[in-house]
C-alpha cells in the first residue's frame, strides 16, 4: 500500500500519541480511585508516583534510607548496605511501603477529616504532597536515578517490520509504551471487576455518596479509605515504574500529575474507563496537533494543547465524557 509521506508520518505520530496517552492515564487512574471513594481530589497522586519510584530504586540498589541525616552523626559515614535487591522483590517491598503509607495517612489525616468540606480535604492533600516530596528527598537524596526493572525499551522491531511490509515505511514505536498499554489494560479490567462485583467495591461507592449513611449501615469508613489509598498507592507505583524507566527518577516526575488533570477533565473524575479514554484522546491529540499545527506556531504545542482541549470540555461538558452529571436541588 503506497501512501503519501505526510500521511505515514501522521499515522506514526498518532500511534505514538495513543501509547503515550496510556502513560498519562496511569497517573489519572489514581486520582479517579480516590475521588470515587471519598470525593477527594488527591493533589498528592503525582508525588506518590515519585515517592514510589524513589523507594523502589533505593531498595533495589541497597541504599540506606536517611543516609544524609545519619552521616551528620560524628564518625558515621554510610551510604549503602552493600547489596542489591532483585527487581521483583524490590517491587513487592515498595508495594508494602505504599500500603504502610496508606495506613499512616488514614490514621494521622483522614480519620480527623470525616464529613469536612471538600476544600479542607483538598488542602490536606496539598500539604501531603509537599511533605512526601520532602520525605523522599530526605530518605533517598535528590540526585537523578536510573531505574532498571527489566522492562524492554527501544524501538519495537515487530512493529517496524510489519509497518514496513504494509506501507514501505517502518514506524518507530518504543517497546516501553507497548508494555505500559498492556499493563494499563490489565489494571483497568481488574479495577472495573473490583468496583462492580466485589463487596468492598460496592462499599467504596457507598462511602463516596455519603460518609454518614455508609457508617450507619455498618461500613467501616477507615477500612475503605485505607483500602482505596493502598490501591491508589499501587497504581502510583506502576506509574512511577513506567515513567521512571522512561525518563529517569527525578523530582520533576511529580509534575506528571499536571498532565493528568486534562485527562480527568475529558474522561470524568468518577470513571475508570474514562481515565484511559481521556489519556488516549490527549495523547493522540497533542501529537497530531504538534505535527500539523506546531510548525505554523513555532512548535512546543504539547505544553498547552491538553489544557486548551480540557478548557473546551469544561465549557460544553463539564462532567467529562464518562463522568456523572450531578444536579443538586435546593
Amino acid at each position: 500500500m503506497v501512501l503519501p509521506d505526510q500521511v505515514l508520518f501522521a499515522m506514526e505520530a498518532a500511534l505514538n500519541g495513543l501509547l503515550s496517552g496510556v502513560m498519562y492515564a496511569l497517573v489519572a487512574l489514581g486520582f479517579v480511585l480516590i475521588f470515587k471513594a471519598s470525593g477527594i481530589f488527591n493533589y498528592a497522586q503525582g508525588v506518590m508516583a515519585l515517592f514510589a519510584a524513589l523507594t523502589l530504586v533505593g531498595i533495589q540498589q541497597g541504599q540506606v534510607p536517611f543516609a544524609d541525616l545519619i552521616n551528620l552523626i560524628p564518625g558515621v559515614e554510610v551510604h549503602s548496605f552493600g547489596w542489591t535487591v532483585p527487581s521483583v522483590l524490590a517491587i513487592v517491598l515498595t508495594g508494602l511501603v505504599m500500603i504502610g503509607m496508606a495506613l499512616i495517612i488514614e490514621a494521622l489525616i483522614l480519620k480527623h477529616l470525616v464529613n469536612q468540606p471538600p476544600i479542607i480535604l483538598f488542602m490536606a492533600t496539598i500539604g501531603l504532597a509537599y511533605f512526601l516530596e520532602g520525605l523522599g528527598d530526605t530518605m533517598w537524596g535528590a540526585d537523578i536515578k536510573t531505574m532498571d526493572v527489566g522492562l524492554p525499551q527501544g524501538m519495537s522491531g515487530t512493529i517496524d517490520n510489519v509497518t514496513n511490509a504494509w506501507f514501505g515505511y517502518g514506524f518507530y514505536v518504543d517497546q516501553l509504551n507497548i508494555v505500559a498499554t498492556v499493563v494499563a489494560a490489565v489494571l483497568v479490567a481488574l479495577l472495573m471487576l473490583f468496583s462492580q462485583y466485589s463487596k468492598q467495591g460496592r462499599a467504596l461507592r457507598a462511602v463516596a455518596d455519603d460518609h454518614q449513611a455508609a457508617l450507619s449501615v455498618g461500613i467501616s469508613l477507615r477500612f475503605i479509605w485505607v483500602l482505596v489509598w493502598s490501591i491508589a498507592g499501587f497504581v502510583a507505583l506502576v506509574a512511577g515504574i513506567m515513567w521512571g524507566a522512561r525518563s529517569g527518577v527525578q523530582f520533576s516526575l511529580s509534575l506528571i500529575a499536571l498532565k493528568a488533570l486534562p485527562v480527568l477533565m475529558l474522561g470524568g473524575f468518577t470513571s475508570i474507563p474514562g481515565a484511559i479514554v481521556g489519556g488516549l484522546i490527549i495523547g493522540i491529540g497533542e501529537q497530531l496537533f504538534e505535527f500539523w499545527v506546531g510548525p505554523l506556531v513555532g512548535g512546543a504545542t504539547e505544553n498547552w494543547f491538553a489544557y486548551v482541549l480540557a478548557l473546551v470540555f469544561l465549557v460544553f461538558r463539564p462532567q467529562g465524557l464518562f463522568g456523572e452529571k450531578i444536579i443538586e436541588r435546593v
